[in-house]
């Protein structure tokens, strides 16, 4: 029942800061963010409570619609607890990085920010693919109100572009499912669609990779992987701050985290066979998300390309084939889920204060913003992959474990690390030092910043310094994957 309450506490948190909003939108924050606060809380005790435990910590599993085999079935692992801990510490954030931001619908906007949160937490439990589609699709509607009510200039576009991506994306996954489901049913006269009675589905191999891809398309074009990922650049670019907290700290992380549950242990061959394919899309992500942030003169549309070449690490770890690597796009998972949402947090601070997003009409900023200069150089010292800050744990784990697997390809991965040498530099050279050509005089970080900011430092060096925590605990759940799938023989050849 646990798990059932951290989904009911977000969905009435949404209606009850909608409903206070009429009196004070002040109030309507404070519920939010109560609300929030509450599932991370229950979630740390959660963890806490099943410290060693070696699979699953908690289950529940209901009737729901019997005469097709669906069931409300959830449970947390390792692997989506620590997903958990994510969406609750980002979506914290966000309500206190939009709380002078957002003025106007204070309460619809509170409401769809834990509708969305609601949807992605149901996404990480979810052990019915029937329930796991249902809330793949709760995802979609709050966040395209989001992007597209107090998004900025280009707001429908843009909105209009992610709902068409993921919502077409996500009708070839429901075709899969169903095909999966009535493929059991023919096998073993039992129609379900629990994942884990499903595992075992006996399937032609040109089958396999048909269902296969249905999956992967959906989790590619949520994740994203190159070419699917046009939709991303513009709607980071046009949400608002909070909105791209949560596209690139939790949504993308729902594509990564449907390859690593389903599409490995379901479609074990067919993943085998394209595993070199994948694992070169994954470079080609890398080369070609950081070309092109070096080349972006919008400091928010430039954060959004580095999202394309961080998650192409995922994509190369997820299927090289061998624990370490996997265990390396956990880390780049959460990692890159907390820098990228900061440096959205910062551009959006630099937003509100000069009303531009332009490197250009920047720069000389740590004479009158040391602090936020300051927390700006972490961050992007962090998305470049500085040793001793969490995305270099995960980007050594993730070349570590793919050299086992294919040498060239993860020759030409590391190249991706000097293009993130370059969009680094780029951002702290050109917003923070430098000449101040238009002798800004702007306020620096507040205390409400720093709330922000501080906690998000702190996550960064603990991941960087001492990772272990988080390795333990996904262990056991990327243990069962690998076992079900061992790629590495075929990446290998």
């Amino acid at each position: 029942m646990a798990l059932l309450i951290l989904i009911a506490i977000l969905i009435f948190g949404g209606i009850a800061s909608w409903i206070a909003a009429s009196r004070s939108a002040t109030m309507a924050r404070w519920i939010a963010l109560v609300f929030i606060g509450v599932d991370f809380v229950l979630t740390i005790s959660i963890w806490f409570a099943n410290l060693g435990h070696a699979r699953w910590y908690q289950e529940c599993s209901f009737q729901w619609i019997p005469q097709f085999g669906i069931r409300l079935h959830l449970a947390v692992d390792g692997l989506s607890l620590i997903m958990l801990l994510l969406t609750y510490f980002l979506g914290i954030m966000a309500i206190l990085c939009s709380w002078t931001e957002i003025r106007e619908r204070t309460g619809f906007f509170h409401f769809n920010l834990l509708w969305v949160l609601a949807g992605i937490t149901g996404v990480f439990l979810s052990m019915d693919l029937f329930l796991f589609y249902l809330f793949w699709e709760l995802m979609l509607v709050p966040m395209y109100l989001l992007i597209g009510i107090w998004g900025h200039e280009r707001r429908i576009y843009a909105a209009t572009k992610f709902f068409l991506f993921t919502q077409l994306s996500g009708l070839m996954m429901l075709i899969a499912i169903i095909a999966l489901a009535i493929i059991h049913r023919q096998s073993t006269g039992v129609i379900t669609f629990d994942y884990e009675q499903l595992l075992g589905t006996s399937l032609e191999p040109s089958t396999a990779l048909l269902l296969m891809l249905g999956f992967f398309i959906a989790f590619a074009v949520k994740l994203p992987i190159f070419p699917l990922h046009t939709w991303l650049p513009d709607a980071h670019t046009e949400a608002p701050t909070a909105g791209s907290v949560i596209l690139a700290g939790l949504l993308l992380k729902t594509g990564a985290y449907g390859l690593i549950r389903f599409v490995l242990p379901l479609f074990p061959e067919a993943s085998r066979q394209l595993a070199p394919l994948m694992m070169t899309i994954g470079v080609i992500g890398i080369l070609y998300g950081a070309v092109l942030a070096v080349g972006q003169s919008d400091l928010k549309r430039l954060v959004a390309y580095t999202s394309v070449s961080h998650l192409g690490f995922v994509l190369l770890g997820i299927f090289a084939g061998n624990q370490i690597a996997l265990e390396g796009a956990v880390i780049q998972m959460v990692s890159h889920g907390i820098s990228t949402g900061a440096l959205f947090i910062l551009v959006g601070l630099l937003q509100e204060r000069m009303h531009t997003r332009q490197i250009s009409q920047m720069g000389g900023l740590w004479e009158t913003m040391p602090s936020l200069s300051g927390a700006g150089l972490v961050f992007a010292m962090a998305s470049l992959g500085l040793p001793g800050l969490g995305d270099f744990v995960g980007e050594f784990l993730v070349l570590l474990g793919a050299y086992r697997a294919n040498v060239s390809l993860t020759v030409l991965a590391t190249l991706g690390i000097l293009a993130a040498t370059l969009y680094g530099l780029r951002i702290g050279q050109g917003a923070f030092h430098g000449p101040n050509p238009h002798h800004w005089n702007l306020p620096d970080l507040g205390f409400r910043e720093w709330a922000i900011l501080g906690p998000m430092m702190a996550c960064m060096l603990w991941i960087g310094l001492y990772p272990q925590p988080i390795l333990n605990t996904v262990r056991p759940s990327l243990g069962a994957v690998q076992q079900s799938t061992p790629l590495q023989e075929i990446v290998r050849r």
